[in-house]
């Protein structure tokens, strides 16, 4: 082999170790294996809000009085908007006389397409890895948050908070960690995604709820990070075990009665949580 073959081969191998390691940093998986297989529910609930431009968005779905000091952004799942999922915004608005705003974090694509749920073929499961990377990256997501917190408070809003499902809960774990975050308080039910390690920074006020679905060893270590925390007498944490990936969101069963009974206690802790952490 000739001296000049042996050179083009050490630089190869001297250059591959940087190449993997900057693929790794762009790769998102989802591993919650009940995001992966549980599949959106219907429902007949009809949302009492209404849809508007704001922050930049085209369609952002609102309910509750403008006018209120406090105002929350609901991080919908990957099937964006669904009955379910806004009736857990208005239960949230009565609850609190709060603005509730639900914008369309995956504009201007389209979210997870419910008939290929949960995916079936190689090429599916690959798509919708990939649409971790892409539509609902949390980072980017996190980005568009703080544009519409912002927009919220030169609305009037004095107190902001922002709760997320699924990988909505991803997203608001990420925006709350950031240093000076723009938000007050922050919950999630049924997250996807979420390390301990995204709640380690925290220094605002956090809420999650977890279903069966979700890995426990990472929940036990959040609840341990939170119990540490100088505001801790201001988080709140719960584990449903009957309760699956969704329960919370667009995959809710709100015809069974178990499902309809943990959906609405969960938005009334939700409520309660925002209620004492959001006061003007």
């Amino acid at each position: 082999m000739s001296l000049t073959r042996l050179r083009a081969i050490a630089a190869h191998l001297t250059r591959a170790p940087h190449s993997a390691r900057a693929a790794s940093t762009t790769v998102v998986h989802n591993d919650n294996a009940g995001c992966c297989s549980q599949p959106a529910a219907s429902s007949t609930y009809t949302p009492r809000g209404t849809y508007a431009p704001f922050a930049g968005f085209k369609r952002v779905y609102m309910t509750g009085p403008k006018e209120s000091s406090i105002a929350i952004v609901s991080i919908y799942d990957i099937f964006g908007f669904k009955p379910q999922t806004q009736l857990g915004a208005d239960m949230l608005a009565d609850a609190l006389n709060a603005r509730v705003v639900m914008p369309d974090f995956f504009e201007p694509t389209e979210a997870w397409d419910v008939s290929k749920h949960p995916p079936q073929t190689d090429e599916d499961k690959a798509a919708f890895q990939k649409f971790f990377a892409g539509p609902a990256k949390p980072e980017e997501a996190v980005v568009k948050l703080e544009r519409v917190v912002k927009a919220l408070r030169e609305d009037g809003a004095k107190k902001v908070g922002a709760y997320g499902l699924c990988w909505g809960g991803k997203v608001a774990a990420l925006a709350g960690a950031k240093e000076g975050s723009v938000l007050d308080a922050i919950a999630t039910a049924h997250p996807a995604m979420l390390k301990a390690d995204d709640t380690l920074s925290l220094d605002i006020p956090f809420a999650i709820y977890v279903s069966k679905d979700e890995p426990q060893e990472e929940y036990k270590r959040i609840v341990k990070i939170l119990q540490s925390k100088p505001f801790a007498d201001k988080v709140d944490y719960d584990y449903y075990p009957t309760m699956f990936h969704g329960w919370a969101g667009a995959r809710a069963n709100l015809d069974d009665p178990e499902n309809k009974r943990l959906f609405d206690e969960v938005y009334q802790r939700m409520g309660s949580f925002f209620g004492k952490n959001l006061k003007a």
